[in-house]
């Protein structure tokens, strides 16, 4: 069906999406910036860090009329693998997709490299996409732009409309669609979210999934 398959990181192989919308609602709160978990997923589910903090810093400077403070990221990188080293962990069903796939596979994640790396590491999915982990280092412009989901498919060996790429968030499904990929979305870690699915849809996911074990029997 497809001649290689390329997964998202954040939400789609660990749960670090769930972790990371709550600790940044509780970072954004001390801020005097306060999301509802719903509002805050569709706001900034799937953005890269320098993304989200150009998102925070506009949005500070328009809500108190000055800049957010230099010192307001200080200590965050600490409190946020503190909290993956608590919490972090495998979706569910993903051991056996993966273990399923003999085809070539790929990781693209608008994550830094390092700490891409650190996460498959901590959560033992490394060994399935080395050497094949595309990160923010490796493009000149993460997703949306389809820069990285085309790198990995050249790496891949694969032509984009042969690939298949596995997203859960609006921002990495755009992506992959404007890449001239089939997407599937993902929502097991959606928190409930019921939008999702059709904004998926929308943005270009031509099915939506809820488990791993329904991707694993849709590839058969």
């Amino acid at each position: 069906m497809f001649s290689a398959i390329i997964f998202d990181c954040d939400g789609v192989l660990i749960n670090s999406e769930s972790i990371l919308r709550d600790y940044y609602r509780r970072f954004l709160a001390g801020l005097g910036l306060n999301y509802e978990q719903h509002a805050y997923s569709q706001r900034f589910k799937g953005k890269s860090w320098p993304q989200f903090t150009t998102m925070i810093e506009a949005e500070y400077l328009e809500t108190f009329g000055k800049p957010l403070p230099e010192s307001s990221y200080d200590g965050i990188k600490d409190g946020t693998w503190a909290e993956y080293q608590r919490s972090l962990r495998p979706t569910d069903g993903i051991d056996a997709l993966l273990d399923s796939i003999t085809r070539p596979k790929a990781v693209a994640s608008n994550s830094h490299a390092a700490s891409l790396e650190r996460k498959l590491r901590h959560t033992g999915l490394i060994e399935h996409f080395a050497p094949h982990m595309i990160s923010l280092e490796d493009v000149e412009n993460g997703k949306p732009a389809p820069d990285m989901f085309l790198l990995a498919a050249e790496r891949l060996g694969a032509a984009p409309r042969e690939c298949l790429v596995i997203e859960d968030s609006v921002t990495g499904v755009a992506a992959g669609a404007a890449a001239g990929i089939t997407v599937w979305g993902y929502v097991g870690e959606s928190g409930g979210d019921p939008d999702l699915p059709e904004m998926l849809r929308t943005a270009g996911a031509s099915e939506i999934f809820a488990h791993h074990d329904e991707i694993r029997q849709r590839l058969g």
